[in-house]
């Protein structure tokens, strides 16, 4: 089995949790909002993927406090490109796996006075707006669309979870394996 038939297998199991999810029970039937969601959750099964944004000196940054000043040492497309990936790593633990977060902001931790959910709003928000300088009017605006359903898409996303989970625990799909 290829890697390439594996992320095809997922995206398509994801696709249809996601859509199932979104326009069947939370009566949300915008086919762009899902086909991002959909492929968050397939590139993010990558942990590399999760942490994609580097340092000057190549370490993946893990805190969302490092990627902002990152974020902001950019321009253009770069600068874009990291607020939008702030949005996308704080959707995905927000809604995916929020019980990781209390763990994510330890006292200890740079990000452990950021709220999580204004952050990412704000990220998604910031991304759109530059997306709109660089880029397409329909990418910024479903960058924004995320800004302001960040609440229900985190929480749809806990659902889709909670829906491969159960498909898990019937023997109804393949197990998720990080790579």
């Amino acid at each position: 089995m290829h890697a390439d038939d594996d992320s095809t297998k997922m995206h398509r199991f994801f696709a249809g949790i996601t859509e199932q999810t979104f326009q069947a029970k939370l009566g949300v039937p915008d086919t762009d909002l899902t086909d991002y969601l959909t492929g968050l959750l397939t590139r993010f099964i990558r942990s590399d993927m999760i942490f994609k944004v580097r340092s000057l000196t190549g370490k993946p940054l893990t805190e969302v406090a490092d990627m902002l000043i990152e974020a902001e040492a950019r321009i253009g497309q770069a600068k874009q490109s990291v607020h939008q990936h702030v949005g996308d790593f704080l959707l995905f633990w927000s809604g995916v796996y929020p019980e990781s977060l209390t763990q994510m902001q330890k006292a200890d931790r740079k990000d452990h006075l950021l709220n999580y959910w204004v952050v990412g709003k704000q990220a998604y928000s910031k991304a759109s707006e530059l997306s709109a300088e660089e880029h397409s009017d329909n990418e910024a605006e479903l960058l924004s669309k995320l800004s302001h359903e960040f609440e229900l898409c985190a929480y749809g996303l806990g659902e889709v979870r909670r829906e491969w989970e159960r498909r898990d625990q019937e023997g109804d799909s393949q197990p998720i394996i990080l790579m």
